[in-house]
């Protein structure tokens, strides 16, 4: 499959938004489940032009937040929609949206935060080259929650 990258639009931040609801204890990355992360991800002025919907043929399959941390660490945020997760496509999924920012933006590292539960993507963050550096709890979704940083630096080949 190849992806596409482009600005989220305002309706594409709608339809996930709204029609995006993952099942179990993934229902936690419902849009809907947090008030505030909600009203962020629709504000077009908050999201600026650093929210990218990633499409395959036009059919929107993920988007992905990118923020310049510092002036070499770039911190990403992602999500696949749900009919599409568990099902071994994440390392497609996830090499292009690297290889998105690597192109875009050369950063000499990347950094995520997971939720701690989420072991199947902290596997395929390892798996992509992520490390684990660190956990910290955060207020979210009506509780708090532990969650994982990871950071990716620069490959040897690329500096």
């Amino acid at each position: 499959m190849t992806y596409q990258f482009s600005t989220l639009t305002q309706p594409q931040a709608e339809t996930i938004a709204f029609t995006w609801h993952y099942e179990g204890d993934y229902a936690f990355y419902n849009m809907e489940a947090d008030e505030a992360d909600l009203a962020e991800f629709l504000d077009a002025e908050q999201r600026g032009p650093s929210v990218f919907a990633i499409t395959s043929d036009t059919e929107l399959i993920g988007f992905v937040s990118v923020a310049r941390t510092d002036d070499e660490t770039l911190d990403i945020g992602l999500g696949m929609r749900p009919d599409l997760t568990g099902r071994g496509s994440g390392r497609a999924f996830l090499s292009s949206i690297l290889d998105f920012i690597e192109t875009t933006y050369a950063p000499r590292r990347i950094t995520l935060a997971v939720a701690a539960f989420n072991k199947r993507a902290i596997r395929l963050y390892e798996t992509c080259g992520f490390k684990q550096t660190g956990s910290f709890q955060q207020p979210t979704n009506g509780s708090v929650y532990d969650f994982v940083r990871m950071e990716r630096k620069e490959s040897p080949q690329n500096g």
